[in-house]
């Protein structure tokens, strides 16, 4: 690199000024490499001034290139014929792009084929010689004679992919102030050696540069879902709610499923939707007044209602598992409300991780996180549900919202929240609500005339849509981007 600077010096100290681009043409140099020079000769000071310039220029494609080296497709399938011709299969065969150069080559009347021979169709020349014009104009623009070339000629060119134009960034190079013709590496470090023998007077110095931000201090990132988590759990704590102890990831099924009014014999208690815990296997610590009342909705009914008519088992109910939805502990939440001697109204809220026994694609996993509200109050209606649910997606800048009859065997009424998608330009589908059932809410002692309404969404699909994520795996789990979150703006979302 020194040898070349020294060189464009000389150069630039017999001519004054040169451009970048012409000399890597005149000098039949690497323009890269040029510019590199120029650029080590910049930093040095003033030596000389530098002027970017931009323009097009028509350059080989990797085929061109070989075209001009070796000749076009269509003059190697020529010259693959003898004389007394050759199977077209065979010819074929012998030349890279056979098919394409014997197309060419039989519009340009350069070889005929005889269909009717004994050994299949038959190839010969049709003219004694030919000039290779695509080869000779390859070379033409390697050479960057390009001037020498028709507008048809490049355009030809161009439709088969031979050439392609590509911008270039030039540089316009004088001489500086300090120029000289010979230059010596700057020193960045005064040394106790340089000071103790004087040699510092004679050496050049590189400017300290204290505009430059230097190396960014190593820290911690916030990963996509702890922000929109901190969201949802600002809006919540906005609207009065107060957030619930969620730490117990394995759960008994009496709280996740029977304390819901959830029967044993329901699909999700089966072992390819749920995970059960092998140790410990079983749970041992209920409130077995409350258990009793559970046992006997469940069984034979009562609070108005005909029970599952089944046989409530205690060792189903006592199975540990890995909590498939935090409304177990809402469950825990409520129980403890009803205890109390006086009902006092209460707003909780829960944002914490589930699991399921899933099968893993684009948007769903095995482990997740499930955000869920709920008001117990006197009185309580479907219009309740709806308002609160309006008002917590507004605070989240959802502001299209419909609602959509479904069922959950714990909530009745029940309803499918859906927002418009502004961005797939369609209704999706954003949460689930209901109005806990009597059978739920009666049997831990609530008031009969204490309703609880209930919403829940997961988190992973609104950080999805804020992120333009398309697939869950890059969000959470062994698969995730690191230098993706690290490069993550530090806030995202929109207030």
């Amino acid at each position: 690199m020194a040898e070349l600077s020294e060189k464009l010096l000389t150069i630039l100290s017999e001519r004054n000024e040169f451009d970048t681009l012409d000399l890597s043409i005149e000098l039949q140099f690497d323009h890269q490499r040029l510019v590199g020079a120029v650029k080590s000769l910049q930093s040095l000071g003033d030596v000389i001034t530098c002027e970017q310039r931009n323009s097009k220029q028509w350059e080989l494609t990797d085929e061109g290139k070989e075209i001009a080296e070796k000749g076009s497709h269509e003059a190697l399938i020529y010259e693959s014929i003898p004389l007394e011709g050759i199977n077209q299969n065979e010819l074929l065969g012998r030349v890279p792009n056979g098919k394409v150069g014997f197309s060419k080559a039989m519009s340009l009347g350069w070889i005929q084929i005889d269909k009717a021979a004994k050994d299949g169709p038959r190839v010969t020349k049709k003219v004694e010689a030919i000039e290779d014009g695509v080869k000779e104009i390859c070379q033409l623009v390697k050479n960057f004679q390009i001037d020498k070339i028709t507008d048809q000629q490049k355009n030809e060119c161009k439709k088969r992919k031979l050439i392609s134009e590509v911008k270039i960034v030039s540089y316009f190079v004088k001489k500086g102030t300090d120029f000289k013709t010979s230059v010596s590496k700057q020193e960045i470090e005064l040394t106790a050696d340089m000071i103790a023998s004087g040699s510092w007077k004679d050496k050049s110095f590189k400017p300290y540069n204290f505009n430059a931000l230097g190396l960014p201090p190593a820290s911690g990132h916030l990963h996509p879902l702890l922000k929109v988590r901190t969201q949802f759990r600002q809006i919540f704590l906005e609207m009065g709610f107060s957030e619930m102890p969620t730490n117990n990831y394995v759960e008994s099924s009496f709280w996740n499923f029977d304390a819901l009014f959830q029967p044993q014999q329901h699909p999700a208690r089966d072992a390819h939707d749920t995970f059960f815990i092998a140790e410990p296997e079983e749970a041992h610590e209920f409130p077995m007044d409350y258990l009793e009342k559970v046992k006997t909705v469940h069984s034979i009914g009562g609070y108005g209602s005909q029970g599952y008519k089944y046989d409530w088992k205690l060792k189903e109910a006592a199975k540990n598992i890995m909590r498939t939805h935090t409304t177990g502990v809402s469950a825990r939440m409520l129980y403890q409300l009803a205890q109390k001697e006086k009902f006092t109204p209460s707003k909780y809220f829960s944002i914490d991780r589930v699991f399921r026994n899933e099968t893993l694609d684009a948007t769903h996993l095995a482990e997740f996180h499930q955000i869920e509200g709920l008001v117990a109050d006197y009185g309580l209606t479907l219009g309740n549900l709806m308002g609160y649910i309006e008002q917590f997606f507004k605070k989240y800048g959802i502001k299209k919202l419909r609602f959509k009859p479904a069922y959950n065997p714990y909530t009745e009424p029940s309803m499918e929240i859906f927002s418009y998608h502004e961005g797939l330009k369609k209704w999706v589908e954003v949460g689930n609500s209901g109005v806990f059932r009597p059978e739920m809410l009666l049997p831990m002692g609530l008031p009969k005339n204490v309703s609880v309404i209930a919403w829940g969404l997961s988190l992973e699909r609104p950080t999805m849509i804020k992120y333009g994520i398309s697939n869950i795996r890059e969000l959470f789990g062994p698969k995730v981007n690191l230098q993706k979150i690290y490069d993550n703006p530090l806030c995202r979302l929109d207030k």
